[in-house]
């Protein structure tokens, strides 16, 4: 009987390890492609920049007026670590600062949008107010996906290079996505729309520099977001470059 379970197993993982490789070798959509391979090997410069932050200035970063509750939602494939630079900028600022508390974004589930929602929910109680959601690639669509679900625990969605708009595989990575998640990009096991504006202020920061995500995806077009910001950083430079942080302070001003 153990034998045989073992078979089973092996099979099962075999089968999972072909659904996924023949994700990975779908063709790519003749319509909507990513940003160019120039744009994407800009994407390299992240790998020197803990070598360069020590010898870098810090301008100094003033009290906000009115203290917020932000939650960080981190890029595919990142640990909350990866966004420690706005975390620390934001809580040099007065704001009060959550991650989002799982872990690794290895892509969408049911049950992780479920866990975010109740963890909205949680931190809006607890501070005693809505709180800002900020999320990074597929970290702000769980955002506007979460402010979807609790409005009245969201007051602002902010996303920093989010594919929300045009194809769901109008980026360099939707293969890697697909061979890690087992399912295709634009058929998530969750239903949701992701074009479709939180019924809050939705705030949508995306870059021409963009080597991951092509800039139409993130920017959206009016009525799928309340505003969007141009950027001049990379898709990693999102979670490090100061005038991303500059960026989100700004909208975290309710001035």
């Amino acid at each position: 009987m153990a034998a045989l379970l073992s078979i089973e197993t092996i099979s099962n993982a075999c089968d999972s390890v072909s659904h996924r490789l023949a994700l990975a070798r779908e063709p790519a959509p003749e319509a909507a492609g990513g940003p160019s391979l120039r744009r994407l090997a800009g994407e390299l410069s992240a790998l020197g920049e803990p070598f360069r932050r020590p010898f870098r200035p810090r301008a100094p970063i003033p009290l906000a007026a009115v203290s917020r509750s932000v939650m960080l939602l981190p890029g595919f494939a990142t640990h909350p670590v990866r966004m420690r630079f706005l975390a620390r900028g934001l809580r040099e600022a007065g704001h009060r600062v959550f991650h989002w508390g799982e872990g690794f974004n290895w892509g969408a589930s049911a049950e992780r949008l479920d866990r975010l929602e109740a963890r909205a929910q949680a931190l809006s109680e607890r501070c005693g107010e809505p709180i800002v959601l900020v999320g990074w690639s597929l970290g702000g669509l769980f955002a506007r996906e979460v402010a979807k679900r609790r409005p009245r625990a969201v007051s602002k969605v902010v996303t920093m290079g989010s594919p929300f708009s045009y194809s769901p595989r109008a980026n360099n990575v939707w293969r890697a996505y697909q061979l890690i998640t087992g399912h295709p990009v634009d058929k998530p096991p969750v239903a949701v729309d992701l074009s479709v504006k939180p019924p809050v202020e939705t705030v949508a920061m995306w870059s021409p520099r963009d080597g991951i995500v092509h800039p139409r995806a993130a920017r959206g077009i009016a009525g799928e977001r309340d505003r969007e910001l141009a950027l001049r950083c990379t898709h990693l430079g999102f979670a490090y470059d100061p005038e991303a942080l500059s960026a989100v302070l700004r909208e975290l001003d309710p001035g």
